[in-house]
């Protein structure tokens, strides 16, 4: 294919929790339909990610009609969690910014507590068109976000990751690659004939009648050091973009998107670079 175009789809319910590769995705203001819209935090309401518990990788969210999540994890039952009732909110803390959330049923605390050897509860974003504004130091007025680390959709490119690759081939790290796109959870996987990290300057892309501003570069964390199949740590992808993929303070790999027209995405619809 001589075009840019949707090589892939990603949604992941439950924050850094493994999650599903869909043929069609819905785009709402604030990200994909469902996509981090619930979280696992500690007794102190601080929302827990691969960053301190490597073994979400292995524990999977499948979405269900209505918003409900199907939960299923090693040594787990299958649990479905239904969307919780309106009722008080509680204020979860990601980033050191507090978040207005709803909490989950005790079954799913029980589940997260049971997996994870440690107290848990799952919590729900229920109104993500007023819960959390986007970093005002890049958002337009009115823009939101749901559960995602900061910004609505996360777009990565394979040209990008083929790139990265043959850098950790050449690296002190060589047997650590080649490394897979789950690494960095996106959203949206571009494939086509698009020259390594363009997408950082992609400021306005349109795939069929959706349109995505580009705001900025996708600085990593210690999560892409993790096997997302056995929760395992390497030293790669950091090490190498330490070296060659710094832009300020960010170790970058992707492109933060906030969508401008909502619509929905589907595998192998055309992406156009308006900008």
């Amino acid at each position: 294919m001589s075009k840019l175009f949707v090589q892939s789809l990603h949604v992941h319910p439950v924050k850094s929790v493994a999650g599903t590769a869909p043929d069609e995705m819905t785009v709402e203001p604030w990200g994909p339909a469902g996509d981090r819209r619930w979280a696992v935090v500690d007794t102190a309401g601080a929302v827990i990610t691969q960053r301190q518990q490597a073994r979400l990788a292995l524990a999977s969210a499948r979405p269900l009609p209505g918003g409900r999540i199907e939960l299923s994890a090693p040594g787990m039952p299958v649990l479905v969690v239904e969307v919780p009732e309106p009722g008080p909110l509680e204020p979860v803390v990601l980033f050191g910014k507090k978040i207005e959330t709803v909490v989950a049923s005790t079954g799913a605390a029980e589940w997260f507590t049971a997996y994870l050897g440690a107290p848990a509860r799952l919590v729900h974003m229920d109104d993500p068109a007023v819960r959390r504004p986007v970093d005002p130091d890049y958002a337009l007025p009115g823009e939101t976000v749901s559960l995602a680390d900061a910004y609505p959709v996360l777009l990565t490119t394979s040209a990008s990751l083929d790139a990265l690759n043959a850098l950790i081939a050449q690296g002190d790290h060589p047997e650590e690659g080649p490394l897979p796109m789950n690494r960095f959870r996106p959203n949206l996987v571009v494939g086509g004939p698009a020259g390594a990290w363009a997408e950082d300057g992609w400021r306005r892309i349109a795939i069929g009648d959706v349109v995505f501003r580009g705001v900025r570069e996708c600085g990593r964390c210690i999560v892409t050091t993790t096997d997302q199949r056995t929760s395992e740590r390497g030293r790669e992808p950091l090490k190498t973009l330490a070296g060659h993929r710094r832009i300020g303070k960010s170790l970058a790999f992707g492109r933060q998107l906030v969508p401008v027209v909502p619509g929905t995405l589907r595998v192998g619809d055309e992406v156009r670079v308006l900008e």
